[in-house]
């Protein structure tokens, strides 16, 4: 992504400038109250909290939303349709199921890594937030990511690029890996997004792959040297 692309996603950007486009304003108010929510905590932010940083009054801001949850369901809305924009959907087409497998940890990596993405961390962490028919509509899009890596694990297996292993166990040890990365990866540490994806990608993958078949031995020539007496 270049610098233009990340600073038209900066969270609070357009809340702060306005838009002429009511859907471009929408977006800038998620992306700051992801923000927000990110650096404060669902419960630790306000709505005067985010209206402030929005540019708004708090009376401004209801005019956008309907409550502060109905906001946090709309910014992991909006966050999941980040992911599958940007992972899912790109990697789906792919055939082989190894290397499709490979690329969506690659490009999740990336994505969390990216410090504009602030709404997606929220779906990490606020997860158990959401009640009602909201926490249904998230987990629903959540468990159709866990369903296509269950189906490209067994793919994988079946196509013997991998070696057999419970395709559960491996979508939730994919996703264990990738989803706790934001707790502890910073952009300016010792390890940069695509060292990180390297390393991640040979822990989970080099130990699954498949080992080639020994080579067949020759045959032994008949007629060989007789034994002396």
């Amino acid at each position: 992504m270049d610098k233009a692309q990340m600073s038209a996603r900066r969270p609070g950007r357009e809340a702060r400038k306005g838009s002429d486009d009511p859907r471009d304003r929408h977006r800038a108010i998620l992306e700051t109250a992801a923000r927000v929510i990110c650096e404060r905590g669902y419960e630790g932010a306000s709505i005067q909290d985010i209206a402030e940083a929005c540019g708004l009054t708090k009376a401004g801001l209801y005019h956008h939303i309907r409550s502060k949850e109905h906001l946090l369901l709309e910014i992991q809305n909006y966050g999941m349709d980040v992911f599958e924009e940007q992972v899912l959907n790109q990697v789906l087409p792919i055939a082989d199921p190894l290397e499709r497998l490979k690329a969506c940890m690659e490009k999740n990596i990336l994505l969390v890594t990216h410090g504009w993405s602030k709404e997606v961390t929220i779906i990490l962490h606020e997860h158990a937030t959401l009640t009602g028919d909201a926490r249904a509509q998230i987990n629903a899009r959540k468990k159709r990511y866990v369903k296509f890596l269950e189906t490209s694990f067994a793919e994988a297996m079946r196509d013997g690029q991998i070696r057999p292993a419970n395709p559960t166990v491996a979508a939730f040890a994919f996703l264990g890996m990738v989803l706790w990365i934001y707790k502890w990866f910073r952009p300016d540490g010792a390890i940069d997004a695509p060292t990180l994806v390297r390393e991640m990608q040979d822990l989970l993958f080099g130990p699954l792959q498949a080992s080639p078949p020994p080579p067949l031995r020759k045959p032994a020539r008949a007629g060989g040297k007789r034994k002396p007496a």
